[in-house]
Order: structure tokens, then sequence, then C-alpha cells
């Protein structure tokens, strides 16, 4: 054999042409999947960080830490809470269950917390398997901007605009209050009370505080609609139809 051939013979093959296939975005994904098989620290890491994502922007899953909402909801409870809910021009509405930061409204001193500590409850937090941060509250909203709530009636009852509101949800033997109050809510605030009155810390505990016990709407972080666990509780959190049978506001004067 010459040498020409002995080089023709040793030279490599050209590259050959890539497949649809083979030069797809899919079969590039479902490559890195296979190698990602492989590495399960990096596997888990992204899932953490698309649920963290998703529980900081769409869904948050919450840890009822008290009995004030009960019976509604229960210590140990997860609901959903549906942080899209009012980032569209939409408000909350009475009778909706809603989680909110209570900072400067029920909670007027700093909380004081290792960095370390924050973000590792911060983090179980978001998924829902440790308990909200202090300033964190879920309680059901009673009045709106410019609605005159009232405390009580001849029978006992609170009264929105005027029109006494049947409250089905609270818990077995409780009163709708025991404290008397008479209260225009501002606009861009909310009155909030918990389902278990004799057992919640709530609008009422903070007439004489800054913000007389209302809470900013900005504030709220979303509305509770779906108890997730445990599986013998799953059921949506629904909005009272009593709520339905309030007027409008009269004015910015009740």
């Amino acid at each position: 054999m010459d040498t020409d051939a002995q080089l023709t013979e040793r030279d490599p093959s050209p590259t050959p042409d890539k497949g649809p296939e083979q030069g797809s975005r899919f079969a590039r994904f479902l490559t890195r999947a296979a190698r990602l098989r492989h590495r399960p620290v990096t596997l888990f890491a992204l899932c953490l960080t698309f649920a963290l994502v998703l529980s900081a922007v769409v869904a948050q899953p919450f840890l009822i830490p008290s009995s004030s909402m009960e019976n509604t909801l229960q210590i140990g409870d997860r609901v959903l809470v549906n942080k899209l809910a009012y980032r569209f021009g939409s408000d909350p509405a009475r009778g909706e269950v809603v989680v909110f930061d209570g900072t400067g409204s029920f909670v007027h001193r700093e909380q004081g917390e290792n960095p370390v500590t924050g973000l590792v409850r911060g983090a179980g937090a978001a998924l829902g398997l440790a308990r909200p941060a202090e300033t964190d509250y879920v309680k059901r909203v009673i009045g709106i901007g410019g609605d005159h709530v009232t405390c009580c009636d001849r029978r006992g009852r609170i009264e929105v605009n005027g029109e006494p509101v049947s409250e089905g949800y609270l818990h077995p033997g409780d009163a709708p209050s025991s404290v008397e109050f008479d209260i225009v809510v501002p606009e861009g605030k909310l009155w909030v009370m918990g389902d278990h009155r004799a057992k919640s810390s709530d609008s009422r505990d903070h007439l004489g505080q800054p913000g007389g016990g209302t809470v900013p709407v900005d504030k709220v972080i979303g509305r509770a609609e779906l108890i997730t666990w445990p599986v013998g509780r799953w059921r949506t959190i629904d909005t009272p139809g009593s709520f339905d049978r309030i007027p409008a506001a009269a004015g910015p004067h009740g």
C-alpha cells in the first residue's frame, strides 16, 4: 500500500451531520435530565429552589400555629395561601380568610432573631414545614374600607353598615365578641377577627394602638383557600354567604 493510501485510511472520518432528534432542544433536555439522575444533591437543590420560588410568588403553604381560627382552622393544619388573589386590582372581601403581616398594626416592636436561624425558619415556613414568622397572622375579614362595624346589637350580633352578620363559622359556645366596639374602617384598611373569638387576639385587642386595630390592605400576604393537610381535613375555605347581604358603606363617616 502506498503512502497516499495509508494517509487516506488513517484520516479521521468527517463528523456526521446531526439528525433532527440529535440536535433538538428536547434531546438535550433528556440528556441533562439523565445526568441529573446521578446527581441527587443537585436535583434536590433544583426542586427546593423551584418550590421556594413558587411559594414566594404564587402560592404558599401556611402552618396554622394557634387555635384563634377554630373550628375553621385547627392547630397543625396546612393551608394553601393564594398570593396572586389580590395582585391584579382585587382587594380582600368581607368574609374571606387572609394571611397578613401584622407589623405596624398588630406588632409594634422589633422582632429579634438570629440571622441564620431566621433564614432556616423562613425557608421551613415557606414550605409549610415550620411555624410562620411571629408577625404573620391568619384572620377573617369582617369590615373593609369605609365600613361601619359595631358590636353588639340587642341579640349580641356584630353589625356591618347596620346589617347584623350571621356568623355560623364561630367556635361553638363563643359569643361574637365580649368587647364592645364601634369603628369606621379607614380606606385601604381591614377589620379582622378570629373565628374562635374567646381565643383570638385580633383587631379588638389593638383599638388603642396606632392604626386602631385595622390592617393595611398592602400588608395582606394572600387569601387562604384550601386545607391541604392533614388529608382527613382536606377542604376548601369558603366565604360565608351571610356577607352578601351587607350593604355598601354609606360614606367616609359611616
